[in-house]
């Protein structure tokens, strides 16, 4: 579809053919209050050089209504995908495009029927499940109410993480459903692993150039491009450009005979001038473990000083293993690139069984793959099998405004033994373990605007949060105590004992005292025959949890996304239609609005 000006309508002598097509090309794809402002910036000057302005009724120009239009959407749940969308619409704009940028929490489904151009970022969390902005798009889209888009061109790009079962499952249900709706792609999806950052920059430049056939590029005027969404200027200190924290405390927060090594993490951000708010989290940039690294280097039978190249850096492959690439976790890519280099007849029989590896690789570290299926490869090949290292997000279990230069973490060490030798996880071990008081760690913050406290101070807020999911609810209640709120605060905990796992007691206990908590519901699963989780005692006190809602309360989750989000999700949902007197697709459809109503969010991992 090229662009076109209103045949009917001529531009008139007011100006020339020339002028009207860089006036149309300037303005295309501007929404209707953007388009207002811009008609009042232009009679202010027109005002300021002393011209007259023309009653909107004698106004010759037509809206450019054949103007293709380009909507850039982002469904994120760590703020990855949403990065990537901004970082294109700054180059769609740069092309002269006029995009606009959109969040799917704020994005209007039946808007879809009225689109041109739609370029879609989706994330995928947990086993396929769509990020809490993207749900209502996704669901529309795949419900019997989705629109026909025969009109519409698409690009969609997916992030995920291999080592999962459904890999970049939202995005693949974003391309599905659009082409079965009849729109066209512009470019072939792209599947994007942790390491993300080129593939995701090729297909940019990739859609950006199959989008030059149907808009006219041309340069947008200072005035048009100000209207652009404003970004949030980013911190100096990112992913890419960590910040070289220290270490001031790693205490255990767990009993001596608790099952679970659970440490509260203080790190120091002096003179950083890094910021963070409630519900954001802290990505911690890691070294593999010395005897990891060593383990790979002898069952390989390689010279940890032979040289490697990692992305276009040479280095020995000692110091490769131990900051460069991933040791810890297991990915399908890895088993298919050793095998390859190899020749391991094993583990060619596992690749085709799918299912098979997939529980193999569940229960396995790379070590164990490794050592299972012993071969011969060099140490560059190796270094091409492994992806590379990713930092690990930890939920900010403080407030800022009460910790001020500090960040505190709330870990659980993994830990275990397994196939005859010790494993650890490669963030929490060099957290928990390996990193001495003051040593450097680098670090950056992460923001989660899909996990913020009302804007209200005096709203009421429950909060779901077993195990380490407690972390981002005591910057919360940091957060409300240093602010003075009113309103009402509710904490559901749970974890194993009470006498050794009672995260964070004290304070709790003092909170509750002093009255900042006015209710405490805690889950301890084994101090009695049966066990009891969170969501039974979301279910006990359901009718008070349904009163609370009713009165406007924010309901909040944090903690595992396989089982007990999903668990809370039912028991509120049965909550819901219980004592709201529901059925359960009102009852959904209540859940849902709240969603909608940024009053059900989650953090889950």
């Amino acid at each position: 579809m090229s662009q076109q000006s209103n045949q009917n309508v001529a531009p008139g002598a007011i100006v020339n053919e020339q002028q009207w097509n860089a006036i149309t090309q300037a303005i295309a794809g501007l929404n209707r209050d953007q388009l207002t402002w811009v008609s009042g910036y232009a009679a202010g000057l027109a005002a300021a050089q002393g011209g007259a302005v023309a009653p909107a009724v004698q106004t010759a120009a037509p809206a450019a209504v054949d103007a293709p239009t380009l909507t850039v959407l982002y469904g994120s749940q760590t703020g990855n995908a949403k990065a990537l969308a901004q970082q294109f619409d700054a180059q769609a704009k740069e092309a002269g495009y006029g995009s606009k940028l959109v969040s799917m929490a704020d994005y209007k489904p039946r808007q879809l029927k009225s689109e041109t151009h739609v370029v879609i970022f989706a994330s995928t969390h947990g086993e396929g499940d769509a990020p809490d902005d993207a749900i209502e798009l996704h669901e529309f889209l795949g419900g019997k109410k989705a629109p026909k888009l025969p009109s519409t061109k698409y690009a969609v790009l997916s992030l995920g993480d291999s080592s999962y079962e459904f890999f970049c499952q939202t995005g693949k249900d974003f391309d599905e459903r659009l082409a079965k709706a009849g729109a066209t792609a512009l470019v072939e999806r792209a599947d994007c692993d942790v390491d993300y950052e080129a593939q995701a920059q090729a297909w940019t430049a990739s859609v950006i150039a199959a989008l030059k056939e149907d808009f006219s590029v041309g340069t947008v005027s200072a005035t048009v491009a100000a209207l652009a969404p404003v970004v949030e200027a980013s911190q100096q200190y990112t992913k890419k450009s960590p910040f070289t924290a220290t270490l001031i405390e790693s205490q255990k927060i767990t009993g001596r005979d608790s099952v679970k090594d659970i440490r509260h993490i203080e790190i120091s951000l002096e003179d950083s001038g890094i910021t963070y708010k409630p519900g954001d989290a802290l990505g911690v940039w890691f070294k593999n473990a010395e005897g990891l690294v060593n383990s790979f280097v002898e069952v390989l039978a390689l010279d940890g000083n032979a040289e490697v190249t990692v992305a276009g850096e040479s280095l020995t492959l000692a110091a490769a293993l131990t900051s460069k690439l991933e040791l810890t976790l297991s990915y399908p890519t890895f088993v298919k690139a050793y095998q390859e280099a190899t020749g391991s007849e094993s583990l060619a029989a596992l690749i085709e069984d799918k299912a098979a590896l997939r529980t193999y690789m569940s229960e396995r570290q790379l070590i164990d793959i490794v050592k299972d299926h012993p071969g011969t490869l060099t140490a560059q090949q190796l270094v091409d099998a492994l992806r590379p290292l990713t930092p690990r997000l930890y939920s900010i279990a403080s407030s800022q405004a009460d910790v001020e230069e500090e960040v505190h973490l709330t870990v659980a060490h993994v830990d275990y033994e397994a196939f005859g030798a010790r494993h650890q996880g490669g963030a929490s071990g060099f957290l928990c373990e390996y990193l001495e008081e003051n040593g450097e760690v680098e670090v950056f913050v992460e923001n989660n605007d899909n996990f913020r406290l009302p804007e209200d101070p005096n709203t009421p807020i429950i909060m779901v949060g077993p195990g380490t999911g407690i972390a981002p609810f005591r910057s919360f209640i940091q957060e409300r105590d240093v602010q003075g709120a009113e309103g009402k605060n509710w904490l559901f905990f749970g974890n194993p004992n009470f006498t050794q796992d009672f995260l964070y007691q004290v304070e709790w206990q003092g909170y509750v005292k002093d009255g900042l908590v006015d209710k405490l519901t805690l889950a301890f699963s084994r101090d009695q025959e049966e066990k009891i989780y969170v969501q039974h005692r979301l279910l006990e006190h359901g009718e008070e949890v349904f009163a609370w809602l009713e009165q406007g309360a924010h309901f909040y989750v944090c903690g595992d996304a396989t089982h007990m989000a999903k668990d809370v999700e039912n028991a509120l949902i049965t909550i819901v239609q219980k004592y709201g007197n529901k059925s359960e697709a009102d009852a959904r459809a209540y859940i849902v609005a709240l969603r909608k109503a940024k009053r059900y969010q989650k953090d889950v991992y």
